[in-house]
């Protein structure tokens, strides 16, 4: 299904030996990112206020030294104690300024990145679940939580220095220009050389890194697969031999990351000594027009200081650029998932009286162009009544109760619930009025009283002791030092299947729906809990119009209406009785499961 949804492609490239993620269209992203800021725009004028302070300081302040160093030159006292008193203010406005910088750049970071947080938030709480089946949960988290962390921290680290080291260049190179261009010129050399040299390491270093990368997955992918199949492993006694693979995957880490380390620490010895010649071609030189009188002392103090200042942020701006790519690259995803189109919520009646009555009209449907799922299914089903859908894996049983919840809308045909067709019903009407319980269970990280209560979160406690005795988890709660407010960890990993599945139906008996669908609600329990489960099932079922799938025949035997699909057609239809005297494919399908369940008594 992933076909169908567009993909944001990423380019990748490497800056300063690390791995750097491109956007496709930056252009457009930078727009609808810079809406945030324009939202949080007084947090953005005072950190570029601040910044802009910290920029004018710092120039400021390698002038002043060499303005003090010509008045000891020259003897003047006076001069030299208010040049003194104006350079101690400087250093502490930058002090002050740096300090609001930080400060700002935190606040605006997590001012914009909690507002992108509720908007992705609340459209995720209004996708389709056509898109989330595309797309893996890890991919859709990956978006909440990576990428918009990646934002936070280009906003919080990088705005501010990226800002600061663009008006640092222009500013110092004005100064130097303004106080000799010829020793401006001779700087410039040790600035290209540094981007020539940075250019050069960042091509060699962004092999190595990704090979140390790809180095590193493999030994954190076979960890995983060794931790989390650890039972597996020690069943087939193969603990030696996964502890040579980790051994040879260690190694070959521990050789491509050698390698990285090297190769990356030459990165600063290199541009020290870029930066030593730069200081050594200041003073040479500057000593020279010194002496033919074109500049004083104080300039050479200033120039040298300048000179260090200037190739500080042109580094910074290089190695800006990956995590500011990077973050854009992020926004992109974040917001190609903003830009998801909403679940229908077309529909506006209700039924005043529901009677739980389904019809299906000829309804075709398919998840992707070309690959068709349901071919003209009719089916009828009264109220009150219990119908089973069976088949094998992918014969369009699922697909049946997807488009019943109108998780997905049909192609062609009609469902009708009481006669009206469920695209004019409200959506959340549907929905309140239909449960399901599904093979896999789901429960919150809460108390047991709110699990059962998310069926309907207005009840009350006597509703809710009702719906525990109801679905038979009463017995097991009673048995718990806390009881209904038992808290489950880890969506209820201390409970078995079996309780958690009852404490499933319980949340369905409490929303007291019309319609009740129950998806494999016993298929991975074992038989002695699979009567337990039935048992509240049956209480469950009574009065409401059921739809249950179901692989384990002996479990809808009783069912009013047995309707046997394959590849997305019913192919028969009738009570268990009658098709077993049909001898068709339920006949087959009943004593296929008849002799294994023999083979495996026997």
């Amino acid at each position: 299904m992933a076909a169908n949804t567009p993909k944001v492609e990423l380019r990748r490239s490497s800056t300063m030996g690390q791995t750097v993620e491109n956007p496709q269209n930056a252009k457009e992203t930078l727009g609808r990112l810079l809406r945030y800021f324009v939202q949080s725009q007084r947090l953005l004028i005072g950190l570029l206020a601040a910044v802009a302070a910290v920029t004018v300081t710092s120039l400021l302040a390698p002038a002043l030294q060499g303005r003090v160093i010509d008045a000891i030159k020259d003897r003047s006292w006076q001069e030299f104690r208010v040049l003194l008193a104006v350079l101690a203010v400087t250093f502490l406005l930058n002090g002050i300024c740096s300090l609001a910088q930080s400060l700002l750049s935190a606040r605006l970071s997590q001012s914009i990145v909690r507002q992108m947080r509720y908007d992705l938030f609340r459209k995720i709480d209004h996708l389709s679940i056509s898109y989330l089946d595309r797309h893996s949960n890890g991919d859709v988290m990956s978006r909440m939580t990576n990428d918009i962390e990646n934002i936070s921290n280009t906003v919080s680290q990088s705005l501010g220095s990226l800002v600061s080291g663009v008006l640092t260049v222009v500013g110092t190179i004005a100064i130097m220009f303004w106080y000799c261009w010829q020793l401006t010129l001779i700087t410039m050399v040790t600035v290209f050389l540094t981007v020539f040299v940075t250019k050069k390491m960042s091509q060699m270093m962004g092999g190595v890194y990704r090979k140390r990368a790809r180095a590193l997955g493999r030994l954190n992918g076979h960890s995983e697969e060794m931790i989390s199949g650890y039972r597996t492993v020690l069943a087939y006694n193969r603990q030696e031999r996964t502890r040579a693979e980790f051994m040879e995957l260690s190694d070959r880490l521990t050789r491509e990351g050698v390698h990285a380390e090297i190769l990356g620490g030459t990165m600063g010895p290199l541009m020290n000594s870029i930066s030593t010649l730069g200081f050594v071609m200041v003073a040479a030189f500057g000593g020279y027009f010194a002496l033919k009188g074109l500049i004083t002392i104080g300039i050479i103090s200033a120039f040298i200081i300048y000179a260090k200042q200037f190739s500080r942020p042109i580094n910074e701006i290089a190695q800006l650029y990956g995590s500011v790519q990077t973050a854009v690259a992020g926004a992109e995803r974040v917001f190609d998932l903003m830009d998801q189109p909403d679940e229908d919520n077309s529909g506006t009646e209700e039924i005043e009286q529901m009677q739980g009555n389904i019809t299906f009209r000829h309804v075709n449907f398919s998840y992707l162009p070309g690959k068709q799922v349901l071919y003209d299914f009719n089916l009828e089903i009264h109220s009150g009544q219990k119908i089973a859908l069976v088949g094998a894996t992918g014969s369009g049983k699922t697909t049946v109760v997807n488009l019943l919840m109108r998780f997905y809308p049909v192609d062609s045909g009609e469902i009708l619930i009481d006669g009206k067709n469920i695209m004019s019903l409200r959506r959340d009407w549907l929905r309140r009025n239909t449960a399901i319980v599904l093979q896999d269970t789901v429960l919150f990280s809460d108390t047991i009283e709110h699990n059962i209560k998310y069926g309907s979160p207005e009840a009350d406690d006597a509703a809710m002791l009702r719906a525990a005795q109801t679905s038979n988890c009463a017995p097991f709660i009673e048995r718990l030092k806390d009881r209904y407010q038992t808290f489950l960890k880890q969506s209820g990993a201390s409970l078995s299947h079996g309780q958690r599945q009852l404490l499933n139906i319980a949340r369905a008996v409490i929303a007291d729906p019309k319609i009740l669908i129950l998806d494999e609600a016993t298929s991975s329990v074992d038989t002695r809990t699979e009567q337990g489960i039935q048992d509240a099932l049956v209480k469950l079922m009574k009065n409401r119009t059921s739809l249950i799938i179901a692989h384990r025949l002996s479990t809808i035997q009783d069912a009013d209406v047995i309707v046997v699909m394959d590849q997305g057609k019913v192919v028969e239809t009738g009570t268990h009785e009658e098709l077993l005297e049909k001898k068709g494919a339920y006949y087959a399908l009943y004593m296929a499961q008849f002799y294994s369940a023999c083979e495996k008594e026997g």
